[in-house]
């Protein structure tokens, strides 16, 4: 299971107090040896990315989507309160029309009524 360094291609060079670079997590077994003052190491900042770049950009895109979405959900919402709000003062409107016209009636009732009752007293009246 074990691979030493010669099994790997290091040329019979002791593998006491030597480099090596690895590639990935993956080829653990596979050591390359460094020579001394190589400059074959990779800068740890090559293999991580930086906060802020590509993967910012992204989840800045995300972000303005995300908001973009709310904002237009609340401008229908806005917009279907005001149509709401119109068509309530509209059927108002109309309640209060039929109101009105239906006071005049009963008006217009009770004065039948008034000149009803007055008649029959008057024919009362006669009779007695």
């Amino acid at each position: 299971m074990t691979h030493s360094s010669q099994d790997t291609g290091s040329c019979g060079i002791q593998e006491d107090g030597k480099l090596y670079v690895v590639d990935s997590i993956n080829d653990l077994n596979k050591l390359n040896l460094c020579p001394a003052g190589s400059q074959h190491l990779f800068p740890l900042e090559d293999k991580i990315p930086v906060l802020g770049t590509n993967s910012g950009n992204g989840s800045r895109s995300l972000f303005f989507v995300g908001l973009l979405i709310v904002l237009i959900v609340s401008l229908a919402l806005v917009f279907f309160v005001i149509f709401l709000i119109i068509q309530t003062g509209n059927k108002m409107d109309d309640v209060s029309r039929r109101l009105t016209a239906e006071g005049k009636d009963i008006d217009d009732l009770k004065r039948m009524n008034n000149m009803i009752i007055k008649r029959l007293n008057q024919l009362d009246s006669e009779q007695n």
